[in-house]
């Protein structure tokens, strides 16, 4: 199928006007030649598909249940909604609950059904944290980093984990980090450490923050803590949850100064995404929602209820300029899962996941693999 008149947003960060081809469920002549009977955009918008890294669940349903047909629900909303790839994000569990949910996303990833998003990894929040800022993460399971336990639990999905978290002030975290960081991204998560910790932990191969500001300490101008340790070193991308509720607008513009080029958008969508307001579950923990806010019951924040497309929307109506949107919602995360040579931009050769839309990002329609969702 060949398109005209496209605002194609390029692998140089920026829109152009131009043309493009799917061609067997991938890209082809991005920004060529014009083709005889190509259909006209009319000055639409091209983006590349969203890709969450971190999403617990939508839907009703969360990963961490191990239920494929849950699962597979919340892929077909993914991708109804612009998400077009999705990391599904474990909790703070026991090992045998884990296994089951990895073996459930191994299933799914395998075979993917028409007009869902695609599983491309796994990122298993916990649950090496520590206590202090475990969030909405159930302290019954917290454990300190095992590099042997986390081996078995990727082998066996078949070496699906893309991104593993842990706190970098615990005992073993950086020998865990020296270890994991040559199989997937190592994040820094719900933990209390000091700057002093943090750069040790990146010194040791780890590369990312999640979501940034939440579950770790705060900037202060003689303890920088983890935030100043990943802003400093470039090669450091920070998750950011722009639902409206988690962070104030300032600081989602601050992140994004101290971060040039390095936010992942992120969801941090769990089971009552997409569903009406009233009482849910995270981890098997109550979870109570209401408008756009979901927290437990002594008040602590839980995930959200806004999905990947919403937050990158909120995103832009909070001063981010729409081209770092778009970035920090595709080609980033793509480069965060090591993806970047299949998903996460608009280029010949990759496959062709995008949404057209307006300038203001109302979505007009989706393809996955160049089909209409």
């Amino acid at each position: 199928m060949d398109f005209k008149n496209a605002m194609i947003f390029t692998e140089d960060f920026r829109f152009q006007l131009g043309c493009f081809s799917v061609e067997e469920g991938r890209f082809t002549n991005v920004l060529g030649a014009e083709r005889p009977g190509a259909v006209d955009l009319k000055g639409a918008y091209v983006i590349p598909g969203l890709i969450d890294i971190h999403t617990h669940g939508n839907s009703g349903s969360d990963f961490s249940d191990g239920d494929e047909e849950g699962l597979r629900r919340m892929m077909a909303y993914y991708g109804k909604n612009g998400i077009t790839s999705a990391a599904p994000t474990s909790m703070t569990l026991p090992y045998e609950v884990l296994e089951k949910a990895f073996a459930t996303g191994r299933a799914v990833a395998d075979r993917r059904d028409p007009g869902s998003a695609r599983f491309v990894g796994i990122n298993m929040e916990g649950p090496f944290f520590c206590e202090k800022r475990k969030g909405a993460q159930n302290a019954a399971y917290l454990k300190n980093p095992d590099f042997e336990a986390f081996e078995k639990l990727n082998q066996g999905c078949g070496g699906l984990v893309r991104i593993a978290d842990l706190a970098a002030e615990l005992p073993g975290a950086v020998d865990f980090a020296r270890k994991a960081s040559k199989v997937c991204t190592v994040s820094i998560a719900h933990t209390d450490c000091t700057y002093e910790e943090a750069d040790s932990l990146f010194k040791a191969g780890a590369s990312h923050l999640t979501h940034l500001y939440n579950a770790m300490p705060g900037i202060h101008h003689r303890t920088p803590g983890p935030i100043g340790a990943g802003s400093e070193r470039e090669g450091v991308y920070a998750e950011l949850i722009c639902d409206g509720v988690h962070i104030h607008p300032s600081a989602v513009r601050m992140a994004f100064k101290l971060f040039p080029g390095r936010i992942c958008l992120i969801s941090d969508s769990m089971r009552a995404c997409g569903m009406p307001e009233g009482e849910s579950d995270l981890g098997g923990q109550k979870v109570f929602i209401k408008g756009r806010k979901a927290a437990l019951a002594d008040g602590t924040i839980a995930g959200s209820c806004t999905n990947l497309y919403d937050c990158m929307t909120t995103a832009v109506t909070m001063g981010v300029p729409l081209e770092e949107a778009v970035k920090a919602a595709t080609w980033n995360p793509a480069h965060e899962l090591g993806m970047l040579d299949s998903i996460g931009s608009i280029r010949d050769g990759k496959l062709a996941d995008f949404i057209l839309c307006d300038g203001r990002l109302e979505r007009q329609a989706v393809y996955i693999g160049g089909e209409a969702v």
